[in-house]
């Protein structure tokens, strides 16, 4: 068992070479798009959980958790060679709403916004 500190760097570290190898190793046109927001491991350092996300959305989430299961062997044997461990966790695959739920966030506080805001002078308070 490793500390949390220790963990969390091999995380970020994930992280960083898989951002890189989506941008210049895979080739795979469902991961296009792609972005890991997310890297989390267990103490343990059996189980690595990457969440993603895509600008396409949650309808692809899929298609593009299919893509990431059919590279793992690629991702954990290539992870290993730049990142120095004795044994390399296990690679599991993660859809993240996160950033579609932030937009739909602030599309509703924007709407809630604008529907609190004057539509013209005469509505201001003080001209009556």
């Amino acid at each position: 068992m490793v500390s949390r500190n220790r963990a969390q760097r091999i995380a970020d570290r994930i992280h960083e070479e898989i951002s890189e190898m989506l941008i210049f190793d895979i080739k795979d046109p469902r991961l296009s798009g792609v972005s890991v927001t997310d890297v989390t491991v267990d103490r343990e350092l059996a189980y690595a959980d990457i969440y993603v996300s895509s600008i396409q959305g949650s309808e692809s989430a899929e298609n593009i958790l299919t893509g990431f299961q059919r590279a793992s062997g690629f991702l954990r044997s290539e992870l290993a060679r730049r990142i120095d461990l004795r044994t390399f966790p296990q690679l599991r695959f993660r859809w993240d709403p996160t950033p579609e739920n932030t937009e739909k966030i602030e599309k509703l506080l924007d709407s809630l916004s604008q529907q609190g805001q004057p539509t013209s002078e005469d509505d201001l308070p003080g001209n009556e």
